[in-house]
């Protein structure tokens, strides 16, 4: 059988030996370049570990088959080194990018961060992309001359930026950031070091975040359909994905379901890898980019989907998100794992001493705003069945979450 080839490397890749370099000044490798060190970093990290036992949409307990925050990380990076290797970008900073790109997602996924959000109203909101760079750069305690992993500038700006610019050239916070403001976290970082939040990420960047889509669009119909959140019959509303149900249909008849549905699954990733491969290549082509520097200077972004398949993309997540993320028993135990992070910060934030000592020192200062956010990086490091075992040492009644 034939083996596709990698493209050769392309000019506007992301060089490796033309970092930018660390915060902290490092002696290089002898064995391995800047951006295979950021990877081996997140891997060898505290915080990767944990995603093991966070929500991706199910809680832990409800079987070993739905998709953690660990499992979801892999996928991405998986389909985010296959898109770089057939553009000719640095895969290894694709990989760093997607490895890390979910290290600030709070336990009990979206409903933690809604609640951590609610709890520093007064102080910034609570931002899990913010909260990734500040694991990565203050919290992670592994080195004895710094705090953080000290990763490559590239890691840190395709970290913050793969969703593109925080800002406008003048300064002023890009149309998502109007209302709030740029997180604090990603501000006060960039006191130390400008990651040039006015500008587009690395091409390896754009194509990470574009891999997070692929992963949570073909593992959430596979998770939705083995929670019986809806039947593949209900799926013959997106017209994509019943596109390629009806044609396995016609070359294979009718297989049994697990296979139909891994075959279901393979081939939409299949095309939707191949569509952003050619859109783009399209993109890069036209913009006639000659360095990384000319991707981050672009008046757009270079890593998309067709137009088709953006709309695909809109109507898979337009058909998920009243039948799985807003789904009425979901909703009920999402609500019951906000309370718990509400509780926890509301007790932490009374009684301090109740956060073990090797964090309580870090808490410990007259701000109340930086003693909330500290709080707040705890609470945000659990995983979820730590938030819920200290929830029952300190409440008498704690919720099932079932």
């Amino acid at each position: 059988m034939a083996v596709a080839a990698a493209a050769p490397r392309a000019p506007y890749a992301s060089d490796p030996s033309g970092s930018r370099g660390r915060l902290h000044d490092e002696p290089a490798s002898r064995t391995r370049n800047a951006f295979r060190r950021d990877c081996d970093r997140i891997i060898h990290s505290t915080a990767f570990r944990r995603l093991a036992y966070k929500t991706q949409v199910f809680i832990f307990h409800e079987g070993d088959h739905f998709r953690t925050r660990l499992t979801h990380t892999l996928e991405t990076t998986q389909v985010a080194r296959a898109l770089a290797r057939a553009l000719g970008l640095d895969e290894d900073l694709s990989e760093a990018l997607a490895l890390a790109h979910d290290l600030g997602h709070p336990p009990f996924g979206h409903a933690g961060e809604r609640a951590l959000d609610r709890c520093l109203c007064a102080c910034g909101g609570f931002d899990h992309n913010a909260q990734s760079l500040r694991v990565v750069t203050a919290l992670e305690r592994r080195s004895i001359g710094f705090d953080g992993l000290n990763l490559s500038w590239e890691t840190l700006e395709g970290l913050v930026k793969h969703n593109g610019p925080l800002m406008l050239r003048d300064g002023a916070p890009a149309l998502r950031y109007r209302e709030r403001g740029i997180p604090a976290a990603i501000r006060h970082y960039g006191k130390q070091q400008d990651l040039e939040l006015w500008s587009f990420a690395s091409a390896e960047a754009q194509i990470a975040a574009i891999a997070d889509d692929i992963a949570y669009d073909a593992h959430d119909i596979d998770d939705g359909l083995r929670a019986d959140l809806f039947t593949l019959e209900d799926l013959a509303r997106v017209p994509f994905v019943d596109e390629i149900h009806r044609d396995i249909a016609t070359r294979h008849g009718k297989p049994d379901t697990p296979r139909l549905v891994h075959e279901l699954v393979r081939r939409m990733m299949t095309r939707m890898i191949e569509d952003v491969i050619a859109e783009t290549g399209r993109r890069l082509r036209a913009l006639n980019a000659r360095s990384a520097s000319d991707v981050r200077l672009a008046a757009s972004a270079v890593g998309a989907f067709s137009p088709a398949m953006a709309e695909a993309d809109r109507t898979i997540k337009g058909f998920l998100y009243p039948r799985m993320y807003r789904q009425a028993r979901i909703m009920r135990i999402m609500d019951d794992a906000e309370r718990v992070i509400s509780d926890l910060f509301r007790r932490y934030s009374g009684e301090p001493e109740l956060i073990p000592a090797d964090w309580a020192h870090r808490g410990q200062c007259g701000d109340p705003q930086l003693r909330a956010r500290r709080i707040a990086d705890f609470i945000a490091g659990m995983t979820d069945r730590y938030a819920l075992v200290e929830h029952a040492r300190l409440f008498d009644s704690t919720p099932e979450l079932r």
